[in-house]
This record gives C-alpha cells, structure tokens and sequence, in this order.
C-alpha cells in the first residue's frame, strides 16, 4: 500500500467514525507542477463523484481515493494548460448553473433548488465545484476552438439516411474509453477490464478505467440514435445484447468498448433539420472529447507529478 494510499484510508476511517472533516489535518499529497493535491481536495472529490455516481460506494476505499486522485489530476493538468491561454479562468453565474443542470440530469434533477438541496446531502463545497465546472468549461471551449476546423461530418449523407427511414433504432449505451500505458498489449489491457467489470460492473469499472468525460456518471452516454454512430462502430453494437458490451474498438486516441442497456425503435416525429441539428451535435462532441483526449495526453507528458 502507498503512502498515499494509507494515508487515506486512516482518513475515511476517521470521517466514518463520527469524525468531522474540518477536523482533519489538511496535508499536501501531491504536487502537479506547482499545483498542490490534498487530503481535503481528495475528500471534496470524493464527496462531488458520490453526488453524480453512488454506485462508488460499491468500490473498495483505495478505488475510490484512485479514482478521485486521478480525476484532481485531470483536473490541475488543465488548469495549468488554460492559464497559459487565458487570463482569467472563470465563467458567469448564468453559466455555472446552466453546466449544472446539465452535470445532474443524469442523476434525475432538473432545477437548481433541487440540485442544490442535493448537493448538501454530500457536503459538496461550493466553490471548489464551481472551480471545477469552469476549468470545464473553459476546456470544452478551447478544445471547440483548437479543433473545430478538424471536425468531419457528411451533413449531405445525414440527410440522406434520416429521410431514408421513418423508423430507427436507438441504443441506451454507456462507455469505457481507454488508452495503453507503454509495455501493455490491448489483450493485457482488456483482461483487467474485463476483470474489473466481472468484480465491480461496467458502471464502476467506467469509474476506474475510463479517461472520457462520461467516467464521472459511470460512462453513461445515454440514447443514442442509429444515424448518429459510426457505421464500424453501429455493426459491433448490433451484434452483441443488451446487458453485453463490445470487444475494444480503436477510435482516435485510444480504445472504446460500449455496452447495451436497452435499445428501442422511434418513429422519426421531429422535422428534418432539427433531427440533423442533434445528429450533427452528438457527432460533434464525441469528435471534440477524442481531441480533447489526444491533447491532454500530449500535455501531460510535460507535466511533473510528486507525491509529498
């Protein structure tokens, strides 16, 4: 067991017992360049990836610090990024709030006043949250502005194929998008994550394994319409069943396995250019979190992480 490691483990123990959090000693864990990680940090993640996913609970306590760790990480890499690009790393109320409706509709919550009543029940801290939905968003923009000119879309062949049917199947997925660590075969990689699915589920392994934006909800993509997926990627999708996930499938950046959770077919209700307007938007931002992916992998290379 790290250092790191056990010294979590005594604070869960701690907070679990009864223990308030304000009575921990706040200590540095690790160094991000010349961004600081710490304990309360790694518990104020805790607490924010438990508000969007309780199936975290499911996972043991040196998962859960691995997984928050990991995503702080993420997180102090792209900060370090923006404040080389922009001067201010903020964003408007108006803003904020709508990135939140957006973050915890998964989770069944549609107005701010519920949202917020929520987010008491996990001690959310307010303005590390905000933080992290601004460093967020001022991510996706940059990334749309670095990359929207190698964005591809066929809009005349999107056309074609939603006038072509006035039915279409929709598919309920959820994601693990993954890339390999050097020294490791995509077959080495696959067996752990299978593993991990076998022992902890697909949702929970999203969690461990996963580096797209989607790991947070437990790689929940949501409805996705037929005209919307890559041809090579529709036909491993149509030959697995629901409850099953797919073998690896190489896409920019790295690795995508996909599971069904349910499918449905739909009766094509809304006019042409609104159903293209969607189909056109969910292309767009899975293309925008594959370069968004790629450029951080990029970065991070250049990027000194200290345990202290």
């Amino acid at each position: 067991m790290s250092k790191l490691v056990k010294i979590f483990t005594i604070i869960f123990f701690l907070i679990f017992n009864g223990f308030s959090v304000l009575a921990i000693e706040n200590k540095i864990l690790l160094k991000v360049n010349n961004k600081l990680i710490t304990t309360i940090d790694i518990l104020n993640e805790i607490n924010y990836l438990k508000s969007i996913n309780q199936d975290i609970n499911k996972l043991e306590n040196d998962k859960i610090f691995e997984i928050a760790r990991n995503s702080l990480i993420k997180d102090k890499i792209k900060e370090i990024a923006l404040s080389k690009i922009v001067d201010k790393i903020e964003i408007e109320d108006e803003d904020f709030n709508k990135i939140l409706l957006s973050t915890y509709s998964n989770t069944g919550y549609t107005e701010i006043e519920k949202i917020s009543k929520h987010l008491i029940k996990f001690n959310i801290n307010n303005e590390m949250l905000k933080k992290k939905m601004t460093i967020s968003a001022i991510w996706n923009q940059f990334v749309y502005d670095k990359y929207a000119n190698n964005i591809k879309i066929d809009t005349e062949k999107l056309k074609k194929d939603i006038l072509k049917k006035e039915n279409q199947n929709e598919y309920l997925l959820s994601e693990i998008f993954f890339d390999l660590p050097k020294n490791q075969t995509l077959a080495e990689k696959f067996d752990i994550i299978k593993k991990g699915i076998k022992e902890n589920g697909f949702e929970n392994s999203a969690l461990i394994y996963s580096i797209s934006e989607t790991s947070t909800s437990g790689g929940k993509i949501g409805w996705i319409s037929e005209n919307s997926i890559n041809k090579e990627i529709l036909k491993k999708i149509s030959e697995i069943n629901i409850n099953e996930y797919t073998e690896p499938i190489t896409i920019p950046g790295g690795f995508l396995i996909l599971k069904l959770n349910e499918k449905r077919i739909t009766k094509r209700k809304i006019k042409l250019e609104e159903e293209l307007n969607r189909v056109i938007k969910i292309k767009t931002n899975k293309q925008l979190n594959q370069f968004s992916n790629i450029f951080l992998n990029k970065i991070k290379k250049d990027i000194i992480i200290n345990e202290l």
